[in-house]
């Protein structure tokens, strides 16, 4: 390894200029006024009590944050910017370190071995002042009362951290996929691999997985699901009228209505009515590719809180079924109070854990299963790391092997509920082929009584969107 120094020596009084950088602001910042701003204090606050939080057990960051803000004295304003900075700290905690490590070597770090060497717990090592400067640094960091609030605290050498930066920064993105590269984007370099053998599946050029890659770091919008026969365009503007930035758009062919900022969603009118269902765009194409018509018979078995189940009811009209099933019943109690708030009512669910097959409800059993069924699999996430950026720090070799397992054996038992002829639709929310096409594969060796009509990749980085897998697979119909 090189032992070229990557930055000026600390004795240099002159800072290296640094350049505007489309690739290194991840996220639009609203302007903060003088006292809406939060002080370096909170943000150390905050960080802690995440610490503390995740020793023992990890948590989703979007749930934990939703119960965290105890100081009355906030305004909305200032929660929302604590909770930005949060999220761009998870998205770059590994960053950071990095960054604080090279800042006490003199010689260039091997970022590969580094990573190798890497854990979650080493964050702790890294005082706050330290940490929310380089994250600051990284991000545009306007969370801040003024640009100069860390500088009244201990941290020294901050012109010399500047220096440091730039020079990384300039190093990191003239070699794209480069392991500082990677972390340059809040992507462990050892995932790379995997990420190779995404692109090469899906046939993505480098640039292609480059743009998947940066892509980890912005907020795709809220995709709303409307009825079949809504009117987008007056929809659009009533929400705009309320305060929401609603905007459609044309995807394959399709309009689409999605949410951009503004107030929120779930204040407006039309989603108090029902009018409208907050779901991705790739969870909506997943639902509409189980192409059930009015009067077909159609289980959701891994419901969670309904999304799906309720897009594919209100294309039943009134006529045919959905059962939805989940693990844990409090997601069904969601998907209870979503369908009484959109009026549907042919949709009936229970608990059911995958690991045995499912008892056959009556007029199922008699026409030989569904005539749909829909496996959307408990997985690794990695396809929601723009919204959940604390997932992929979740993301390991351990955590998929047992995804994949537990996937087959829903897979093994809910397959055999599907009638002769009936089709079998297979999705998670992850980019891993490990979960995705090489399950289908291994499914289709144990079952020869399937045949595999499709399967593809979703969202991101074509549509602006999660990115999901599903495939449909139909049983033959024995002579």
């Amino acid at each position: 390894m090189s032992a070229r120094k990557p930055y000026r020596s600390r004795s240099s009084s002159k800072p290296a200029g640094r350049k505007s950088n489309s690739q290194g602001n991840y996220q639009r910042h609203r302007k903060p006024t003088t006292n809406n701003a939060i002080s370096f204090e909170a943000l150390a606050d905050l960080r802690q009590r995440w610490l503390t939080a995740n020793e023992d057990t990890p948590q989703p960051l979007d749930r934990w944050l939703k119960h965290v803000h105890q100081d009355k004295t906030q305004t909305q304003q200032q929660r929302w910017l604590l909770n930005s900075a949060m999220i761009q700290a998870s998205r770059f905690q590994q960053l950071a370190q990095a960054l604080e490590d090279q800042f006490f070597q003199d010689e260039m770090i091997d970022w590969q071995q580094w990573d190798n060497q890497w854990s979650q717990k080493k964050l702790n090592a890294i005082n706050d002042e330290s940490f929310w400067y380089w994250i600051g640094l990284h991000c545009g960091g306007q969370w801040l009362k003024s640009r100069h609030d860390l500088s009244k605290t201990n941290l020294r050498d901050t012109s010399y951290r500047e220096r440091l930066y730039a020079a990384l920064r300039e190093e990191a993105l003239e070699q794209p996929l480069s392991p500082l590269w990677l972390l340059w984007h809040g992507i462990r370099p050892q995932w790379l691999p995997l990420l190779k053998q995404r692109a090469q599946q899906s046939g993505w050029d480098d640039k292609q997985l480059q743009r998947f890659i940066r892509k980890q770091n912005d907020f795709p919008p809220l995709w709303l699901r409307t009825a079949v026969d809504a009117d987008l365009s007056a929809l659009e503007q009533s929400l705009q009228q309320q305060g929401i930035d609603a905007q459609l758009k044309h995807i394959n062919g399709d309009t689409m209505l999605a949410a951009y900022g503004g107030k929120a969603v779930q204040t407006a009118e039309e989603y108090q009515q029902g009018q409208f269902e907050i779901q991705d765009l790739a969870s909506q194409q997943i639902a509409a590719a189980v192409a059930a018509k009015p009067g077909d018979k159609v289980w959701d078995a891994c419901a969670g809180a309904g999304g799906k189940s309720l897009a594919i009811a209100s294309r039943l009209a009134g006529k045919g079924s959905v059962t939805a099933t989940d693990l844990h019943s409090f997601k069904l109690d969601e998907l209870k109070r979503r369908a009484k708030r959109a009026q549907i009512q042919n949709i009936r669910s229970f608990s059911w854990d995958g690991s045995d097959a499912l008892r056959l409800p009556a007029e199922i059993k008699k026409q030989q299963g569904f005539d749909w069924v829909l496996i959307d699999a408990p997985c690794t996430s990695a396809g929601t790391w723009r919204r959940n950026p604390d997932a992929r720090w979740r993301f390991n070799g351990n955590d998929t092997q047992r995804q994949v397992e537990l996937q087959q054996q829903i897979l093994q038992h809910a397959c055999k509920a599907v009638r002769p002829g009936g089709q079998l639709v297979y999705a998670t929310c992850s980019w891993q082929l490990a979960e995705n096409e090489q399950q289908i594969e291994h499914f289709l060796q144990q079952h020869p009584e399937f045949e595999l009509l499709e399967q593809c990749m979703l969202g991101a980085p074509d549509d602006d969107a999660d990115c999901m897998f599903y495939a449909r697979l139909q049983r033959r119909i024995q002579p």
